[in-house]
């Protein structure tokens, strides 16, 4: 049996290119090469598309100028050789980008354009769940808690003492907690707004929440869908930021992270369904890792939802994935049969 050509996407000229990077050497480790041949397809941090052997290091420097085709008739990449543009087709492509660029729509635009199966949320859930706000509104709509917030676009400025403070001031549209801010009190706010707006000119202000960080990894589409092990994070002061540690592989400074959490079954089995009705509601398919707030009171309360979660060795998704018997491998296998065929096998 032939192999399905796949392309994977990996980089980008986000500030969540490292991670993307680090994402896309875990699928390399994972990849069933017997079933797959692979396509790597790196993005430089300056915005250069170059098909390469593979995300090793080096990889900017190797490699021939690539760029998917928005021609259907193509169904592939172009690849620069010699002066030439070669046509390479591919069967489905796995974006392993994180963030701008890569979780908000744009990529899968291309990919819309370009008539080949991709592995994730569309068009329309992607924009959704990078825009905090908006994911906030749809939340809401199908009933699920969300935290107390405002919205601040680019020349708007909010009076410090409208707030009942703690409160987050992030960017809306980026993730990682690149640009994020606890603020205690009014006199720190304006500078939290400086810090959000260097990364996106819309910013979201949310009273803190109190309750345990906690999360789950979904897979699938509609109404079929795999939940991992729910995980829980527990600080012991600041919030949640390990990918900006400087050596996240050995953990973090200011987080454990436990999965599977040490909560109630029926807390568990909240989560769980909180999840999968967030999951719906914003239209993900594919898969998305879904981050939630238990508070003491046994409620849950949504925090946010990543479309294209990290899968590094030390990435949340994969271990919760992994928790509940399945492993990355596996998961690769699922995601692309559920691109190719709409179903998940």
């Amino acid at each position: 049996m032939a192999r399905v050509r796949i392309g994977i996407i990996f980089g980008g000229a986000g500030e969540e290119h490292p991670v993307s990077v680090k994402s896309a050497r875990e699928v390399a480790a994972n990849l069933d090469t017997d079933r797959y041949e692979p396509f790597w397809i790196g993005i430089t941090e300056r915005g250069a598309w170059k098909l390469c052997a593979g995300p090793e290091t080096g990889w900017e420097d190797s490699g021939r100028p690539a760029v998917l085709s928005p021609d259907r008739s193509v169904h592939g990449l172009l690849v620069l050789d010699q002066g030439r543009h070669e046509a390479v087709g591919l069967d489905v492509v796995l974006p392993v980008l994180h963030g701008k660029l890569g979780e908000d729509g744009a990529i899968q635009g291309l990919l819309e354009l370009s008539g080949i199966p991709y592995v994730g949320c569309d068009i329309q859930s992607s924009a959704l769940c990078m825009d905090k706000s908006l994911t906030y509104a749809v939340a809401r709509n199908a009933g699920i808690a969300t935290p107390t917030f405002w919205t601040l676009t680019a020349n708007e400025d909010l009076d410090p003492a409208r707030l009942a403070y703690p409160v987050f001031v992030k960017p809306a549209r980026s993730g990682s907690s690149f640009g994020v801010t606890k603020v205690s009190g009014a006199d720190g706010l304006a500078d939290a707004v400086a810090v959000a707006r260097l990364y996106d000119s819309k910013v979201l202000i949310e009273e803190a929440v109190v309750g345990s960080e906690v999360g789950c990894a979904i897979l699938g589409s509609d109404l079929d869908l795999v939940a991992g092990e729910v995980d829980q994070i527990a600080l012991s002061h600041g919030f949640f930021k390990i990918h900006q540690e400087a050596d996240p592989e050995s953990g973090s400074e200011n987080s454990t992270i436990t999965v599977p959490a040490d909560i109630p079954a029926e807390a568990r089995s909240l989560v769980h369904a909180t999840a999968k009705t967030v999951y719906r509601a914003l239209g993900c398919r594919g898969l998305s890792r879904v981050d939630m707030f238990l508070t003491g009171d046994g409620s849950v309360v949504l925090n946010e939802v990543n479309t294209l979660p990290g899968l590094t060795s030390y990435s949340r998704y994969p271990r919760m994935m992994a928790a509940a018997g399945l492993s990355l491998a596996e998961v690769i296998d699922r995601v692309v049969a559920l691109a190719l065929t709409g179903k998940v096998q």
